[in-house]
């Protein structure tokens, strides 16, 4: 993997200067573009040997083109605040929206490695990493990031050199540490196991180049290149590439309608039996979500359901069971620019609870296979993709120690115009109805289709969904409150 760059590659000074000024201006020229266009983001992932260039590279980058629209991120060991989330958190924060660059030290490729090099993980661990880190780029490549990984290397006697260089000059002497030469003695087994995690997450949508870094022209000049070269190509392209799903065309899973049409909307409550269970349910849900044990897990609710299903009240029922210093709900509607500017599920990843805390979500990222699909805002292989992509976020939030609960409210056709008259003619309710509720309710039986197709894909053994009979309000709340309870207390 490594060879080519241990071949001793060199630039003169003659031939830099020359070339050098015609590069910095065409990377400043292709920076003002991208960020014209503003139709995709450049993430840089920058890796490898310790003494190689890196941080000298990527001082280079910001002095060539605009630092005002690169976002430089290092990353170093996770704080307090990291540790208590899924390893990807940090990472989803810092991705650069589209029309900026963005450069990342110490990404998501650090840990996995490192660990595995002081042997902190098993083969098998690393092969999982492996496997997250191709399902992420692909994901961040398919909402239209363009990614190019650069790997800095040093043969074991160049490295050696270049610190011994580092540690003679008093100027430079603070930047070799004792870590990096405790490093220096595992260079052996760091090169095995790097060589490894590159071959196997060198992909066509997010490749990894090999810089040999002995010589700073040479690096600096070959980075540049590449990067303007594939910023070039795709600004050139008129929309971000779209590959082929590798998936069959999309079937509907046969007569799975019946997952909503056989409910039993029937089913209800008196007040004074409602009354009575919610009182029980909502002090066991405050008893557990107190419990010592709940400091190590935290609890993610998403609520999805028909216009008028009554998620508001359900909501509300569970708050008040709760420590107000401890929850925080998240209304989502359409994005804001902000967040148009990212992938969709940057969005979520930015709200998901610290441990000990409770995360409410008034709709949520279903909101791609459902009113995305329905109206369609996205592509049919864009939803399509959607089910993996969030099975694979819940399995992130479960492994860091989330509870997570998803409820769908469903009503009937007849209950929910019920409900949008008595909201046009209540003051207070009047801005619950929009004419957006009005034409969404014409597509009742697309949205029908969405939602049996959602729960089939997406509902697993460790993020359920459960169906809520919401035709009773009294009857659809206490099951909410119920099942809430029950879950926190059976996990913990």
């Amino acid at each position: 993997m490594f060879e080519s760059a241990e071949v001793g590659h060199k630039v003169e000074k003659a031939a830099y200067d020359k070339e050098e000024p015609g590069l910095r201006e065409a990377l400043l020229n292709a920076q003002f573009d991208l960020s014209a266009q503003g139709k995709f983001a450049v993430l840089i992932l920058i890796g490898g040997v310790d003494g190689a260039g890196k941080g000298e590279t990527v001082n280079l980058l910001n002095e060539w083109m605009d630092p005002r629209h690169i976002r430089t991120v290092a990353y170093g060991d996770p704080s307090d605040e990291e540790r208590e989330r899924p390893m990807m958190w940090r990472f989803w924060r810092s991705l650069p929206p589209r029309g900026q660059i963005g450069v990342v030290f110490g990404s998501w490729y650090t840990a996995p490695i490192v660990d595995r090099v002081l042997g902190k993980s098993t083969d098998i661990q690393l092969g999982h990493a492996i496997d997250r880190i191709l399902h992420f780029e692909r994901m961040l490549s398919d909402e239209g990031v363009l990614i190019l990984k650069f790997w800095f290397h040093l043969s074991k006697k160049a490295q050696k050199k270049r610190l011994e260089e580092l540690e003679s000059n008093p100027h430079t002497r603070w930047r070799v540490t004792t870590l990096d030469w405790e490093r220096f003695k595992i260079y052996d087994k760091f090169s095995k196991i790097s060589a490894h995690a590159l071959r196997e997450t060198s992909t066509a949508h997010a490749p990894w180049t090999v810089v040999e870094g002995s010589d700073p022209r040479y690096r600096s000049l070959t980075v540049g290149k590449i990067l303007l070269e594939a910023m070039r190509k795709r600004l050139k392209q008129k929309a971000p590439p779209k590959e082929p799903t590798e998936a069959p065309p999309f079937v509907p899973v046969v007569d799975n309608l019946q997952l909503l049409r056989s409910l039993d909307l029937t089913q209800k409550l008196d007040k004074k039996t409602y009354e009575k269970r919610l009182e029980k349910y909502q002090g066991e849900l405050n008893l557990a979500s107190r419990n010592r044990k709940f400091r190590n897990r935290s609890l993610i609710l998403l609520f999805e359901g028909s216009d008028a299903a009554g998620k508001g009240g359900a909501i509300r029922r569970i708050t008040g069971a709760l420590d107000a210093r401890q929850y925080a709900v998240i209304p989502v509607a359409a994005p804001t620019s902000e967040e148009r500017v990212q992938p969709y599920l940057w969005r979520f990843w930015r709200h998901v609870p610290r441990l000990g805390r409770v995360t409410i979500f008034d709709r949520t990222w279903y909101g791609r296979v459902l009113v995305e699909r329905v109206e369609k805002f996205c592509a049919e292989q864009d939803w399509m993709r959607a089910y993996s992509e969030i099975n694979e976020f819940e399995e992130q939030l479960v492994e860091s120690g989330a509870i997570i609960c998803k409820f769908w409210l469903q009503i009937s056709e007849d209950e929910q115009l019920k409900r949008f008259k008595l909201r046009e003619k209540t003051s207070f309710k009047r801005f619950k109805i929009t004419e957006e509720d009005w034409r969404n309710r014409k597509k009742w039986n697309d949205y029908e289709a969405a939602v049996a197709d959602m729960v089939d894909r997406t509902s697993t053994e460790i993020a359920p969904w459960t169906l809520i009979e919401a035709e009773d309000k009294l009857f659809g709340r206490l099951k909410v409150v119920k099942t809430v309870a029950e879950r926190l207390e059976k996990e913990l």
